[in-house]
């Protein structure tokens, strides 16, 4: 009985390549729609700007921008995060147990007035103000998505230095200190800078004096006796 050649085996499948880096060019289509909103919200107001504009502006297609964010609104809320974001990231909260505590309050003192004093952020909290956005109800999005973050980010940091024994209070009302902090760099300096009656060089001279005299304050509030300055 004679016997059949057996069959070669099959050649093996050849390897697809891997796709290529598609991710990257989304990332950067997406920094581009936001700084074009960014620009043009706050130089035409919300309604001022279409989609198709913003699209124009980030040399996308009007597909590519519903795409990655849906409608404006949510554009709107996501630009203003991003640029929460930008200004102070979660870097600016680092504890740093071995900086003194009144300086390192004052970092972030100075990195929030910095932030919040721009020429660009007095005009996107003016524009927030704005009775179209508080009908569509964009000032409580920004809110959660902006300086909720940041109370609770800096939460963080005050838990840490209650830990080291540089602060004294108690855990429920950690929220309120970190809100209260906020509130005293505002003060009445950013109340007259949103309402134009300073020009930047008064705000400037005024500015460190006011800081350092809010961050004494919270100190006496709730810091310890040792580690405070």
């Amino acid at each position: 009985m004679s016997t059949q050649p057996s069959a070669p085996p099959p050649a093996p499948t050849p390897e697809k390549a891997p796709p290529g880096p598609g991710r990257p060019k989304d990332l950067a289509k997406r920094a581009a729609i936001l700084e074009a909103a960014e620009r043009m919200f706050l130089q035409q107001g919300y309604e001022g700007v279409s989609m198709d504009q913003i699209a124009a502006e980030a040399g996308v297609s009007k597909l590519t921008v519903y795409s990655h964010f849906g409608d404006k609104d949510t554009l709107f809320t996501e630009a203003a995060t991003r640029y929460c974001e930008q200004q102070m990231p979660d870097s600016v909260f680092q504890p740093s147990p071995d900086t003194p505590l009144r300086q390192r309050l004052l970092e972030v003192a100075e990195a929030f007035f910095a932030m919040v004093a721009s020429p660009e952020a007095i005009a996107g909290h003016r524009l927030l103000c704005t009775p179209q956005m508080v009908e569509k109800r964009l000032p409580q999005r920004f809110w959660r998505s902006g300086p909720e973050r940041l109370q609770s980010s800096f939460a963080t940091l005050l838990r840490r230095r209650i830990e080291t024994g540089d602060l004294d209070i108690e855990d429920a009302l950690v929220p309120t200190a970190a809100a209260q902090f906020f509130v005293l760099l505002k003060g009445d300096i950013y109340q007259r800078l949103v309402f134009d009656c300073d020009d930047a060089g008064d705000c400037a001279r005024q500015r460190r004096l006011h800081l350092e005299a809010s961050v004494d304050m919270f100190l006496r509030a709730y810091g310890r006796a040792r580690g405070t300055r």
